[in-house]
């Protein structure tokens, strides 16, 4: 990964020239020999292939007999560009691998949602055991607009296909930087996600959420960053040198969904995170179930041996807040407490 997956990569003409290149002689044959069944005209300069598109449709039903056509090997040696005009062509043309490539024209709808940052942020409270009071929001990102819909974890899929994770996840904690800037009050806790593979390096790949929090305003101590725990930890310490990152800011650090997959309780106390979020399916009807209710308990107490708070998703009934509050869980979040809401109508509570 490089800092040019975290940059635009600039819309898709809607007619133009599409460019594939490879260093492979036998392979650019067999790409003018494509281009000619197909009925397009070919420009060979050195080891690029062009043609002429006429429209979107067209340069997706050609990279579709692409894939149809040539086996992985041949598929991954290729590289492709697109441009208004074969004047546009130069040294500096940026290339995609085919395969993110296709994904970016297949999905074009998701790949403009990232693109043009058509995405805004919803608020969920997290609020307080003991008292009920609201101690923070989790920051959701959802569509900016009716027009734009898309469900959250197909877009991240589609980044992830697509190379433009970093991109989408940096903008993502950044909107939600912003949003909450005016809408929630000063001590409150804004809890944002982040993906762990989308930062190859602290020091370069954070600076952009550290200078947005400084130019909104937010108090550094206010912010607590959750690991997603949808992808798995390959580098437990490049994963603790993100987190000290964000704390050597005066940041907090969340590990999210503890109890399930690779999260362990041997993980909590490496990572020793400023918080701990207990997975819905361990919460799920935890008044039901005694293992569930263990499970809760462990987590608490190895919590408390490295100083951690303990936060527990997904309540839906009071029961289930019952058992948490019972085993020494301090936060809760969940349904029973409230429904994720459009961020800037919080703004009127702050006023």
């Amino acid at each position: 990964m490089s800092c040019s997956q975290c940059r635009p990569t600039g819309d898709f003409p809607e007619s133009g020239f599409f460019h594939i290149r490879t260093d492979h002689p036998v392979l650019v044959q067999s790409l003018i020999k494509l281009f000619n069944e197909n009925g397009l005209e070919v420009i060979l300069t050195g080891n690029v292939a062009s043609a002429r598109y006429i429209n979107l449709i067209e340069l997706k039903e050609f990279m579709k007999k692409s894939l149809e056509t040539f086996n992985k090997l041949a598929v991954e040696s290729y590289y492709c560009s697109v441009t208004s005009s074969m004047e546009e062509m130069s040294a500096f043309t940026p290339w995609l691998s085919f395969q993110h490539f296709n994904e970016r024209v297949t999905h074009i709808d998701l790949y403009d949602i990232i693109q043009q940052q058509l995405f805004t942020t919803h608020s969920q409270p997290i609020v307080s055991l003991q008292s009920e009071e609201i101690y923070g929001y989790e920051f959701l990102l959802r569509p900016s607009t009716e027009k734009f819909e898309f469900k959250p974890y197909e877009l991240f899929q589609f980044a992830e296909r697509a190379g433009l994770q970093a991109l989408l996840d940096g903008n993502a904690r950044m909107t939600s930087i912003r949003n909450s800037a005016g809408t929630v009050s000063p001590g409150v806790k804004r809890f944002i996600n982040f993906l762990p593979s989308s930062i190859y390096d602290p020091t370069h790949c954070l600076a952009t959420t550290f200078k947005a929090a400084a130019e909104a305003g937010v108090d550094p101590n206010d912010l607590v960053f959750e690991v997603v725990e949808t992808e798995e930890i390959a580098d437990i310490n490049h994963l603790k040198s993100i987190l000290q990152a964000y704390q050597e800011r005066g940041m907090k650090v969340a590990l999210d969904d503890l109890g399930a997959g690779h999260s362990t309780l041997s993980v909590l106390k490496e990572l020793k995170p400023d918080y701990v979020k207990i997975d819905r399916k361990i919460i799920s009807f935890c008044d039901e179930d005694a293992t569930k209710e263990n499970m809760i308990q462990k987590i608490v107490d190895v919590a408390k041996e490295i100083g951690a708070v303990v936060l527990a998703e997904g309540i839906e009934r009071k029961e289930e807040a019952d058992i948490a509050l019972k085993c020494g869980v301090e936060l809760a979040q969940g349904y029973y407490f409230g429904r994720p809401v459009p961020t800037k109508s919080l703004a009127a509570a702050v006023q």
